[in-house]
């Protein structure tokens, strides 16, 4: 029984036995990876180490020349500097004739000056007693409420600045006016004074303004330590004849008057010469 239980149990177990005959699996050996093939070369890089070297000449010339033409350009187109003034000539030569420029890069040109205007007074009192009263610099004051101020008004910056040039512009340098507009820049100009002494309250407790004058202090602008740029610290002045103030905003009683009071001026010259 034990025999039989046993060639029964190895019967049962013959068919999962490998059979003699078979040959073992070969494993075949792992391949190495293949090795992509290199890119081309494009553009510089393709050429050879000699050529390479004279397109980075090339390119390093080109560069500086763009440089140099847009240095010049600039230098041309600036205002009046050290290095302008000292080599001018050279700027000039490169520029002319092919890339002369008929515009200015900085327009109006940084002021090299400051211009104050300043405004006095003939006060009459209101009991026959008439007196003028000192110099009252407007651009001080419009500066002390620009100096500190994040957000100055149109008015602060340039209302007394504006008038001022317009003036200047339609008047000659004996202060006639030269063409139509320069009627209007002294009536523009002495409405503003006016208004500006009497936000001062300068003709005080029941006086009043008769006259205006206005002139202007300029003073050049100290060049920096490193220029050799000499300029005079004396300042200059240009004063404008006196201007009457009408009553009520009555341009045409202001030219009246005006013609009253040089009648006036000039009858009490003559007594004065009897």
């Amino acid at each position: 029984m034990a025999d039989a239980y046993d060639a029964g149990s190895a019967a049962r177990q013959g068919p999962q036995e490998e059979p003699a005959d078979v040959l073992p699996a070969v494993v075949p050996a792992s391949a190495p990876p293949a090795v992509p093939s290199p890119e081309p070369r494009t553009g510089v890089a393709a050429l050879s180490l000699r050529y390479q070297i004279g397109a980075a000449l090339a390119l390093a010339v080109v560069a500086i020349a763009v440089c140099v033409h847009i240095g010049m350009v600039f230098l041309h187109v600036a205002p009046p500097n050290t290095v302008t003034k000292q080599h001018g000539k050279a700027i000039d030569d490169w520029i002319y004739p092919e890339f002369e420029q008929n515009w200015k890069l900085f327009a109006p040109n940084p002021l090299q000056q400051n211009i104050a205007v300043q405004v006095r007074a003939e006060i009459n009192t209101g009991d026959g007693d008439v007196h003028t009263t000192g110099w009252h610099d407007l651009s001080a004051q419009d500066g002390r409420a620009i100096d500190g101020n994040l957000l100055p008004s149109h008015t602060q910056q340039n209302e007394l600045r504006r008038a001022w040039d317009f003036f200047v512009a339609t008047h000659d340098a004996q202060n006639r006016p030269v063409g139509l507009r320069g009627a209007l820049s002294e009536t523009y100009l002495r409405h503003i004074v006016q208004q500006r002494l009497e936000r001062a309250n300068a003709a005080g407790e029941g006086g009043a303004i008769e006259r205006v004058q206005v002139r202007s202090r300029t003073t050049n602008v100290p060049p920096p330590e490193w220029s050799d740029e000499q300029v005079s610290d004396k300042p200059t002045y240009r004063v404008l004849p006196w201007w009457w103030v009408p009553e009520d905003g009555d341009d045409a009683g202001a030219a009246a008057a005006e013609g009253a009071g040089q009648a006036r001026h000039s009858g009490a010259a003559a007594g004065g010469a009897r």
